[in-house]
């Protein structure tokens, strides 16, 4: 009887023992992950937790530091705006040119050209096939899908071009163009592009302003000016008027004509193709002025200004990223459909890159061929100031704000006291009466205001 309870004994501890060792790991693990758990889910931690999902990633061991800031919720998104459709095009080119991603990308010159045309047409043609693209597309207003028909379409040829070999004003010039002014125009605003000729964007050699009683080409240097058109449409105008703009381009040399409709959505167009034919025939101007018709620059203080910068230590490496102008940051799209800047969130989502206002802006003359090689990988953006950010974020480049740059007028009533204008360097918007009349204001006062400084930052929170 003992011998038999003996054995049952050994069976019990043989069979039981690994169990309980079992049990007792089990409890081990539980009780770690519990701890490991409340580690990291610490007090002002926890909406940081809550808000991860399996898109996102946060590295051990960050969310246990109280001082951690707050994680997005687009923080490392995988999938962030990939149903818009600029965003799904651009998205392909972004990632092929991302050196981390293709650290062994070729740049060769005569093949760069021709293969970042095809990934282009590529990348949009992958898109735009896809059924739920095109049932999108039909729901587009109809501006939005007459800019989609041809947004892979930049070849325009030149119908007119200016006499000189980089715009008006070439003559007699003893050093390479300080300026030249490339103004946004269309056929029927004849009047808005003799005022300009008449008054700021006069040609030849100008003078800056004499703040320090100094005279001479010193304070001054070489402008010349362009105007940048596309065609009107002769049915919806009823009237043919290229043959007006022939006559005008002969009588004074400065018209630069494409062959493009010139709608608001193609104002993006002027800026590619201009960046090209500057390249091509302009590399030697310091700097570009580039704004509409229909704003007003104190030129003497926008030379003087400019021959500033060129005094500064290591122009040469600062102008290759310089623009200046009334700078916009964090933009959102226009939502609303009766507005021309209306961008649909089926086109394009997020918020805009940092960019200069559209009515008037100055960048160098290497920045603009730096412009002209990066817009061969951005598609087209039917909102032009925006497009120009987008390149520029691009080129890790950002514009710089400046207060004298007054895109949206003057603030309250500034522009009564006495030499308003002479602390300006442009101002949005004027007609061409104004233009003329400021213009002979701006002459008229120039003794009595020459001591008037720039607007700054400090006078713009008065």
């Amino acid at each position: 009887m003992a011998r038999c309870h003996c054995r049952w004994r050994n069976v019990f501890i043989c069979v039981c023992t690994p169990c309980i060792f079992l049990a007792l790991l089990l409890a081990y693990v539980t009780v770690v992950l519990c701890i490991s758990m409340k580690g990291t889910a610490t007090p002002g931690a926890q909406g940081q937790v809550s808000t991860l999902s399996v898109t996102h990633f946060v590295a051990a061991g960050l969310l246990r530091n109280r001082t951690f800031p707050p994680v997005p919720k687009t923080f490392w998104a995988l999938q962030l705006y990939g149903d818009a459709f600029w965003n799904q095009v651009q998205l392909t080119i972004d990632r092929h040119f991302n050196p981390i991603l293709h650290p062994n990308i070729k740049k060769k010159k005569n093949e760069e050209k021709n293969f970042q045309e095809s990934l282009m047409r590529q990348s949009f043609a992958e898109v735009i096939d896809l059924d739920s693209t095109r049932r999108k597309l039909d729901q587009l207003p109809q501006q939005m899908q007459l800019f989609m028909s041809h947004m892979q379409q930049r070849d325009y040829p030149a119908l007119i071009q200016p006499d000189g070999v980089c715009g008006a004003g070439a003559k007699d010039e003893e050093e390479h163009p300080l300026l030249l002014m490339a103004i946004k125009t269309t056929e029927l605003n004849f009047k808005n592009r003799q005022a300009i000729r008449q008054t700021w964007g006069q040609t030849g050699w100008v003078a800056g302003q004499k703040r320090n009683s100094s005279g001479g080409k010193e304070g001054g240097g070489y402008v010349r000016r362009v105007f940048l058109l596309g065609k009107e449409n002769p049915e919806e105008l009823g009237v043919d008027v290229s043959e007006l703009l022939h006559i005008e381009s002969q009588h004074y040399g400065d018209i630069l004509q494409w062959d493009f409709e010139d709608t608001f959505f193609n104002l993006t167009l002027k800026d590619v193709l201009f960046w090209r034919w500057f390249s091509r025939f302009c590399g030697q101007s310091r700097f570009v002025f580039k704004g509409d018709d229909d704003v007003f620059v104190n030129t003497p203080n926008m030379i003087t200004y400019l021959q500033d910068q060129l005094k500064k230590p290591q122009a040469r490496n600062t102008l290759k990223d310089f623009m200046v102008g009334d700078v916009i940051g964090a933009a959102v799209p226009n939502r609303f459909n009766n507005s021309k800047y209306f961008v649909p969130d089926t086109f394009y989502k997020g918020l805009y890159p940092t960019y200069a206002g559209g009515g008037g802006v100055v960048y160098s003359g290497l920045l603009t061929k730096r412009l002209h090689n990066m817009s061969k990988r951005v598609h087209l953006f039917p909102i032009d100031d925006v497009y120009v950010g987008m390149c520029m974020i691009r080129l890790n480049a950002l514009p710089v704000h400046h207060p004298a740059f007054l895109t949206f007028d003057f603030p309250g009533k500034e522009e009564e006291k006495p030499c308003s204008y002479h602390t300006i360097l442009l101002v949005h918007k004027r007609s061409p009466k104004q233009i003329i009349r400021l213009w002979a204001h701006i002459k008229e006062t120039q003794t009595q205001c020459w001591d008037v400084p720039l607007r700054n930052k400090h006078q713009t929170k008065q």
